[in-house]
């Protein structure tokens, strides 16, 4: 019952959305009464298995057949999300009388976009990220520490589309950098440990010289977040609730803290995210580097003295329009950003969430040096 109440409402609220796309986009496409019943039965399907991103597992047993019908709802939304935008926009054209005469044209126009759109998405989606190198002057920086790397990794997503391919492909391209410390700033998961246990375990064969560390993510928590930092301690990850732990590095040292999510403390009070604590008694004098899931932690990590934020949470907006809406919630949505002392670099994740698309924003493996100011 549960599960029925929302998936109702959702459900409704996607059936009134897809009956306003048809009532304006069907009629005009030059395809006849066949064609219009096609279209509406590609609309009605389309209401029903969008859902199944989020309620796959709960209407079903069978994982595989989840799967496949998480798989089939995500492809469905990334179509569906072109198709409704691109369509109020044709509303929006066709009201200035010069484009009446091509409202047939630019139906077909929209459609064929909104195909390609998806198209184009997928791929970029689908294939390894690229890595992304970025240098971050640090004021006072020991020289032992000149060109010191991390390499971050950020929202892989694992669940119903994310499997473990994907994820051993990241591995190999990530362990090819040679990196001094690898940082996993949360959202790594969709889903319980007893369900994606096999596809996190290449996480295990990651390899830094100083090892690696990982910060929850709200998705962790939505899947159950004490059961994950155990799974990832398993593997070997330094988890850093709210915590540091001072790094030894050719005779120099820097700090490498991490917090829970910036939402944590909704779920377990105790786990609130605290810059603060997660730094003190850590040495003064010596490279600050936080590890934050989302953005928003700046303000606090600005004010406890932190020399670098590095965060995730964003995706980059993932593709248009949604990146328009980003900055609603979050300072920064993407690159290298400065506040006060604070560097804030915020990845566009490594993965995906929800439709396998991604326009204007490249998944990405960062490798950040540190150099002196």
């Amino acid at each position: 019952m549960k599960t029925r109440t929302p998936l109702l409402r959702i459900t409704m609220i996607l059936g009134a959305l897809h009956a306003l796309l048809g009532w304006l986009l069907l009629p005009a496409l030059p395809v006849g009464p066949a064609g219009w019943i096609f279209g509406a039965l590609v609309l009605l399907a389309s209401t029903m298995l969008m859902p199944m991103t989020i309620f796959a597992r709960a209407v079903t047993n069978d994982h595989h057949l989840a799967d496949r019908l998480a798989w089939a709802g995500s492809l469905c939304m990334g179509f569906f999300s072109s198709l409704f935008v691109l369509t109020l926009l044709r509303e929006i054209v066709l009201i200035y009388p010069p484009a009446r005469p091509h409202a047939e044209a630019s139906s077909v126009a929209v459609l064929v976009l909104a195909l390609l759109a998806t198209v184009v998405g997928f791929i970029n989606a689908r294939r390894v990220a690229r890595v992304r190198e970025i240098d971050v002057p640090i004021a006072g920086l020991p020289k032992a520490l000149q060109g010191y790397t991390i390499v971050q990794l950020s929202d892989i997503h694992v669940g119903a589309t994310i499997k473990r391919a994907y994820v051993d492909a990241i591995v190999a391209r990530t362990n090819a950098l040679n990196a001094d410390a690898i940082a996993i700033t949360g959202d790594v998961v969709d889903g319980t440990v007893e369900l994606l246990r096999a596809h996190t375990a290449p996480l295990g064969e990651l390899r830094a010289r100083h090892g690696t560390f990982f910060v929850t993510g709200n998705h962790e928590y939505y899947s159950g977040a004490a059961p994950w930092v155990a799974e990832f301690r398993r593997l070997g990850m330094q988890a850093l609730m709210n915590e540091h732990v001072v790094i030894e590095h050719d005779g120099a040292r820097l700090v490498m803290a991490g917090v829970t999510d910036y939402s944590a403390g909704h779920f377990d009070a105790a786990q609130a995210s605290d810059p603060q604590a997660a730094i003190a008694g850590a040495p003064a004098g010596i490279p600050r580097i936080l590890l934050a899931h989302q953005p928003r932690s700046a303000e606090a990590a600005e004010q406890a003295g932190y020399d670098l934020q590095l965060s995730g949470h964003t995706h980059g907006g993932q593709f248009w329009p949604w990146n328009l809406f980003v900055p609603l919630q979050q300072p920064y949505v993407a690159g290298l950003h400065r506040r006060g002392k604070l560097w804030i670099y915020v990845s566009r994740g490594t993965g995906y969430w929800g439709p396998p698309k991604r326009i204007g924003a490249p998944a990405e493996i960062t490798l950040l040096r540190l150099v002196a100011a």
